[in-house]
């Protein structure tokens, strides 16, 4: 019988998906690490780096790992905010959505407390491993420690998301394109509606 051939194509989109940010950046320091994926993804990788990919490709966790997309909207910056965060089971299924309105800041201080409220939301259904998805790379790259946090009012902010990512067993935290957010971002915008009387 003939041996089996390795995919090219399987092998890559595997490779574009579990490998985390940071090591891309050790492996390739000059290139962000959306364009990396973009290269190992091919054609497929280009259109989810321009956030033209399905919204409903939902990204890969480690086996039995919650996931948490979250997000922060803010229609100014600073403008009215709001927080939106969407918790899957390992499976897939939807545990909880979070949807609430900031008031007026930032756009990356509402990004933060949108984190802060989704990880609320999953330690109230547990401790175990968590997988983050974020369209904020700022956010992404100084929870991963890529970037240090120079700005006064994130700083009391990332301090406690990580307190909160401490009293998980594991965690690992992921960018994702906007398109792959959008349960996310449409519960922050959902919030803020509702603060302004419009229908979400």
């Amino acid at each position: 019988m003939p041996k089996s051939r390795l995919d090219r194509d399987a092998l890559c989109a595997v490779l574009a998906d579990r490998l985390e940010e940071d090591t891309l950046a050790r492996l390739f320091p000059d290139s962000a690490p959306a364009e990396i994926r973009a290269v190992l993804r091919g054609s497929e990788g280009k259109r989810q780096a321009a956030g033209q990919s399905s919204p409903a490709a939902v990204p890969d966790a480690p086996p039995g790992w919650r996931r948490l997309f979250t997000d922060g909207a803010a229609r100014g910056n600073p403008g009215h905010a709001g927080a939106g965060a969407l918790l899957l089971e390992a499976d897939g299924t939807e545990l909880q959505q979070v949807s609430g309105y900031l008031g007026i800041c930032t756009n990356n201080v509402a990004e933060y407390r949108a984190l802060i409220a989704g990880l609320k939301a999953a330690l109230s259904l547990g401790t175990g491993p968590l997988a983050l998805f974020m369209d904020s790379e700022l956010v992404v790259r100084q929870l991963s420690g890529q970037y240090k946090v120079r700005n006064a009012q994130l700083q009391p902010l990332y301090e406690e998301s990580l307190r909160l990512l401490a009293q998980f067993a594991a965690w690992q935290v992921r960018h994702i394109p906007r398109a792959r957010n959008a349960e996310a971002d449409r519960l922050a915008n959902a919030g803020i509606d509702q603060h302004l009387g419009k229908t979400a």
